[in-house]
C-alpha cells in the first residue's frame, strides 16, 4: 500500500545517502590501512542486492585518549556486528564474510539463526536492503578506524544469537515483552511486521548507545565517525518507527510492548525510567521521535545497553543476543563496568 509517508521516507533516505557519502569521505580508513579490507557502501539503488566497495582516506588518531576512544569503538563494533548480521541475512540471505568479522581481540563466535525474509511489501524489502548496506558499511568503517591505532585491537565478532526458535534471543525478547506466550516463539523472519519489530528492537538501542558513547571520544576524527553513524542510525530508527506506526494497532501495540521491555531491562528508575518511549503516547498520539522536553534524544550507558542486548536486568556478562558476552580489550574500562 502506497502511503504519503513512504515518499517522505524515501526523500529522507536520499538525503541520508548524501550525508553518508560525506561522512565516509571524512571518517573512513583507506583500504591499504586495513590490509585490503574494502569498505562496503549501501546499495546504489534499491534494486541492487549487493553493496559495492567504496575506498576512503585514512584518519589520523589523536595522541591522547586513545584507550578510551578504542574502547568506545570496540563497543560500537559489537553492536554493529549484531545489526549487520541480522539485516544482511534478512535482506540478502547471507552472513558477513570472514574478512569483516575476524580479529585478534576476544573469543570469535558464530551466528546462530537467521534466514532471508520473504517480504510482502516491496518497499519494506527495499528499506531492508538499504539498511543492511548501511550496517555492513558501519562494521567495516569502525574496523578500519580501530586499525589506524593498531590492527591488534580489532575485536573478533563474538557469538551472536539471532534465532527465532524456542531457544532464540528474539523469542526470549518477545516473551519478555508479552508479544508471545511463555511457550510460544517469535520468528523475526516470518514477514514484514515481525521484521520491523525486530529492527525496532535494535535501532533505538543503537541511537541511545552512540549518543551515550560519543562524549567519551577525544579524537575529533573518531567523533566525526561516531556522529555520522549516530545520524544514520537515527534515520533508520525513524523510518522503522514510522512504518510500524502506519501499520495501525498491530504495529503500534507491539512496538510499545518492546519499548516497555527495554526500559525494564536497562535498570533506569525514577523520573527517567521511560527513556525508551513507545511510538505512541498515553493518548494514542504519534511519538515517532523519542526525546526529552528539549527535543534531545535520550542517552543510555554502556551498562544499560549491555543489559538490553543480554536480555537481563541483573549484573553479569552474556546472554540474549550475545550468549558469551561482547568482545572488548580495554581492561581498565572493562573491569570498571563501563565496557563490560
Amino acid at each position: 500500500m502506497i502511503k504519503d509517508s513512504v515518499f517522505a521516507a524515501l526523500d529522507a533516505a536520499n538525503a541520508r545517502r548524501a550525508e553518508r557519502r560525506r561522512f565516509l569521505k571524512l571518517a573512513g580508513a583507506g583500504t591499504a590501512a586495513v590490509g585490503g579490507l574494502a569498505l562496503l557502501s549501501a546499495c546504489g539503488d534499491d534494486d541492487d542486492d549487493d553493496p559495492s566497495p567504496t575506498p576512503t582516506p585514512t584518519p589520523t588518531p589523536t595522541s591522547t585518549g586513545v584507550s578510551t576512544d578504542v574502547g568506545v569503538l570496540q563497543l560500537a563494533l559489537n553492536l554493529e556486528y549484531l545489526e549487520a548480521q541480522f539485516y544482511s541475512i534478512a535482506a540478502f540471505g547471507r552472513r558477513l564474510p570472514d574478512s569483516s568479522t575476524t580479529g585478534t581481540v576476544g573469543q570469535p563466535g558464530a551466528v546462530t539463526g537467521g534466514r532471508k525474509v520473504e517480504f510482502a511489501d516491496p518497499l519494506i524489502a527495499s528499506y531492508a536492503r538499504e539498511i543492511a548496506g548501511d550496517e555492513i558499511a558501519h562494521v567495516n568503517v569502525i574496523r578500519a578506524a580501530i586499525t589506524t591505532v593498531s590492527s591488534s585491537l580489532v575485536i573478533a565478532q563474538p557469538a551472536i544469537n539471532i534465532d527465532g526458535g524456542a531457544t532464540g534471543a528474539f523469542t526470549a525478547a518477545a516473551r519478555a515483552a508479552g508479544l508471545v506466550g511463555a511457550t510460544d516463539t517469535f520468528d523475526p523472519y516470518a514477514g514484514d511486521l515481525n521484521f520491523l519489530l525486530a529492527a525496532f528492537l535494535f535501532e533505538d538501542v543503537g541511537v541511545n548507545a552512540y549518543k551515550g558513547a560519543s562524549p567519551l571520544i577525544s579524537s575529533a576524527v573518531y567523533l566525526e565517525a561516531a556522529a555520522g553513524i549516530l545520524a544514520a542510525e537515527a534515520y533508520h530508527a525513524g523510518l522503522i518507527r514510522t512504518e510500524l506506526y502506519n501499520l495501525g494497532a498491530a504495529g503500534r501495540n507491539a512496538a510499545n510492548a518492546i519499548s516497555n521491555a527495554r526500559d525494564s531491562l536497562d535498570g533506569t528508575t525514577g523520573t527517567n525510567a521511560d527513556l525508551d518511549q513507545g511510538i505512541t503516547d498515553a493518548a494514542g498520539n504519534a511519538n515517532l521521535v523519542p526525546a526529552d522536553a528539549n527535543a534531545i534524544a535520550f542517552t543510555r550507558s554502556s551498562a544499560q545497553v549491555h543489559n538490553i542486548v543480554y536480555l537481563r536486568n541483573t549484573a553479569g556478562v552474556g546472554g540474549g543476543f550475545f550468549p558469551a558476552g561482547t568482545n572488548n580489550s580495554i581492561e581498565a574500562l572493562r573491569t570498571s563496568g563501563a565496557f563490560a
